[in-house]
């Protein structure tokens, strides 16, 4: 299973951005679907996540500005990003896993996100 994201860039403070990823197989059934973004030096940190049932979970820097939604039947997860700071600076990372069996963990290739001041 492959994971392309796609939709990073320069924006300005302020801006928007919109990122979406695609899952090559049919995978989101009862799988839990999300962004993640790494600064250099730093660990991986979860954004935004959706379940298969459409309940999210956002980090607190990003609420109130970031909108997770996929599509089950397209098999697409999109990060819509609004109100961009400087700090959401990163490389951002799509993610679908699920828990029970069958497991599984896929990770997409990551793009990068910079927000200029």
């Amino acid at each position: 299973v492959q994971l392309q994201a796609s939709g990073g860039g320069l924006v300005q403070a302020g801006g928007s951005l919109r990122l979406s990823c695609a899952a090559s197989e049919s995978i989101f059934s009862a799988a839990k679907m999300g962004w993640y973004r790494q600064i250099p030096g730093n660990q991986r940190e979860l954004v935004a996540s959706i379940t298969t049932g459409g309940t999210t979970d956002y980090a607190e820097s990003v609420e109130g500005r970031f909108t997770i939604s996929a599509d089950n039947r397209k098999n697409t997860v999109t990060l819509q990003m609004d109100s961009l700071k400087p700090e959401d600076t990163a490389v951002y990372y799509c993610n679908v896993r699920r828990s029970f069996t069958p497991t599984f963990n896929y990770w997409g290739q990551g793009t990068l996100v910079t927000v200029s001041s």
